[in-house]
């Protein structure tokens, strides 16, 4: 993949979405730097204004180096933070104050990261922590606290998130 269809991979997704374009293109100039050494070192000033510009001034912590599929969807922005160990598939959507990331194990060290699939939805405020797997088509309610993998196509709602299959769900609210 050539460097410009690289870093609009995400553009037509967030169509609709300004600041979602601005962040992800941004995203995305810093995550083609991770391909190889030299790249590296030519956009080490870009990483490092990156860093500075998303985390600090936007209020994001989206790290150059997660691995993210195509057609991510980032809606509002703020508050948003991401692990640089979370794998997210393609096609996602993240809403703010979004937390995807590791926790303290009881030895004192840090466990793995999320990793989630094709065609998640994360609802707003929501907190997806641990070694876990958030399967394809899976939606996260918002507030939902996700800390035991969820199976494909399923619902995750509540604090601790319990999944519900989605086949009840669409026929008491239908889509």
């Amino acid at each position: 993949m050539n460097y410009f269809s690289f870093i609009t991979q995400d553009w037509k997704a967030n169509s609709h979405n300004s600041k979602g374009r601005m962040i992800l293109l941004l995203f995305r100039m810093a995550n083609f730097c991770t391909r190889g050494r030299l790249y590296r070192l030519l956009g080490f000033p870009y990483l490092l204004w990156y860093r500075f510009f998303v985390e600090w001034v936007l209020g994001i912590e989206i790290p150059w180096n997660v691995q993210a599929g195509r057609n991510l969807v980032i809606y509002h922005g703020q508050g948003l933070v991401i692990n640089h160990n979370v794998v997210i598939g393609e096609n996602c959507v993240l809403r703010h104050c979004t937390t995807l990331g590791n926790k303290q194990l009881a030895d004192g060290s840090l466990g793995g990261a999320p990793v989630l699939g094709n065609y998640v939805d994360v609802g707003s405020n929501a907190c997806i922590i641990g070694d876990i797997r958030i399967g394809d088509r899976v939606s996260v309610g918002c507030g939902a606290v996700v800390i035991k993998s969820i199976r494909p196509d399923c619902l995750a709602v509540g604090n601790p998130a319990t999944e519900r299959e989605r086949k009840v769900v669409d026929k008491i609210l239908p889509v």
